[in-house]
């Protein structure tokens, strides 16, 4: 996995993944609605497939040697998984605490959002420990590059306290952190949303807004000047979408109305932004970008056109039907889903992976045969993970209900 800039979800689901699992009351601020005609009361499996998608994508793209990595919609868009995941996140994060405080009350969701940022914490520590040792071991036997690991985290264990406090975060492991001060700001967003929801989202706006014009606000990072790459201060307006979006359709009791004028803009942009994006020189293609000389928006402080993009997709997803039908019955939907529903522990395995994945091109090269070798191996541990935890989970709710 190397330095996010034009990759990686996401959403990592609360503590336990309860999207959709739990039927909780509304928070006193979001008039409950009845569920429209046709629509489910139950799960969105389109939250969870899109989710898998994203959690794959970043298994890909995280390995710049894989071929496959010129497939993902990063290639196709301004935006890529990373915005996904985010935004999803916040999504997933209403469900599991914005109605979780009338059931549970302050203090007890309060304990469920706090062991749920422990668990995203040992995750961290984890895939940080790994990461580490595994390349210090590696360079015994064979060289690796150096932008493999920090120069500060090559020797010696004064990084430690640094990276475990947040105050460094290497460049391929910066994702989860995000996640942790996002998901640690929920209680404050939810809070503004009681005030009201159109004020939570104004100030939440007017924050993502003052970074685009100063980037320069943002947490400050060990390993680099321009401090962290996800700059909370903007990515948070992001995961705030997610939320009133989670929001919205709660209240509602449907999904988003699906608008031909809105949905038809929505196309436009993503027809503009495939263009503008899309490698033309990598594919040896006549260059058919509208702008040929325009930058591509910065991921660092989510740019208003990498904001569009991931709005885009996800109105059109979600004010979809046909979307719902496809995630819920359909086999590839339910096996992407599968992969959703478990986004911290696949998001760890496969950043492990994306780690040995780029070892093993780097010391054997990446020939047709070991690209196919790493890619089919890979993504098969990652399903069958999925799987695994799937049917544990569903053993386990079997049993309590026994007991």
């Amino acid at each position: 996995m190397i330095r996010i800039k034009g990759a990686s979800f996401l959403t990592m689901t609360a503590q336990p993944d309860t999207q959709g699992a739990e039927q909780i009351p509304a928070a006193p601020a979001i008039k409950p609605a009845r569920p429209a005609s046709g629509i489910s009361a139950g799960r969105d499996h389109r939250i969870d497939a899109m989710r898998g998608v994203a959690l794959l994508m970043m298994f890909v793209d995280h390995i710049p040697q894989s071929l496959l990595n010129r497939f993902t919609m990063r290639n196709i868009g301004f935006a890529d998984a990373a915005e996904v995941f985010v935004l999803l996140a916040g999504y997933a994060s209403w469900l599991a605490y914005g109605r979780g405080f009338r059931k549970y009350g302050t203090v007890g969701c309060l304990k469920r959002i706090f062991r749920r940022c422990v668990q995203l914490y040992i995750g961290q520590t984890l895939m940080v420990v790994v990461s580490v040792l595994s390349i210090r071991m590696w360079r015994h036997y064979t060289p690796v590059p150096v932008d493999f690991l920090e120069p500060e985290l090559a020797h010696g264990l004064n990084w430690v306290w640094r990276v475990m406090m947040f105050d460094a975060l290497p460049s391929n492991l910066n994702i989860l952190p995000l996640y942790i001060v996002l998901l640690g700001g929920f209680p404050v967003f939810y809070l503004l949303m009681r005030v009201h929801r159109s004020l939570a989202l104004l100030l939440s706006g007017a924050l993502w807004m003052l970074v685009n014009l100063d980037p320069g606000l943002n947490f400050p990072n060990w390993l680099d000047p321009d401090g962290w790459y996800f700059n909370p201060f903007a990515w948070q307006f992001l995961f705030a979408l997610g939320v009133s979006a989670s929001a919205e359709t709660e209240r509602r009791g449907a999904d988003f109305p699906r608008l031909d004028l809105l949905a038809g803009c929505c196309i436009l942009y993503l027809v503009f932004s495939a263009l503008q994006a899309f490698p033309w020189a990598q594919w040896h293609l006549p260059d058919l970008r509208p702008f040929g000389s325009m930058i591509m928006p910065e991921k660092s402080w989510l740019s208003p056109f990498r904001l569009l993009d991931v709005m885009a997709i996800f109105y059109l997803v979600q004010s979809s039907p046909r979307a719902r039908k496809w995630a819920a019955d359909s086999t590839t939907g339910q096996l992407l889903a599968r992969v959703g529903r478990h986004s911290l522990e696949i998001f760890v395995v496969g950043t492990l992976l994306d780690l040995y994945a780029r070892l093993i091109f780097n010391t054997f090269g990446d020939g047709w045969l070991l690209q196919v070798v790493v890619n089919v191996t890979g993504l098969s541990i990652l399903f069958a993970l999925a799987a695994w935890l799937d049917n544990y989970r569903k053993a386990k709710k079997l049993a309590a209900a026994k007991a």
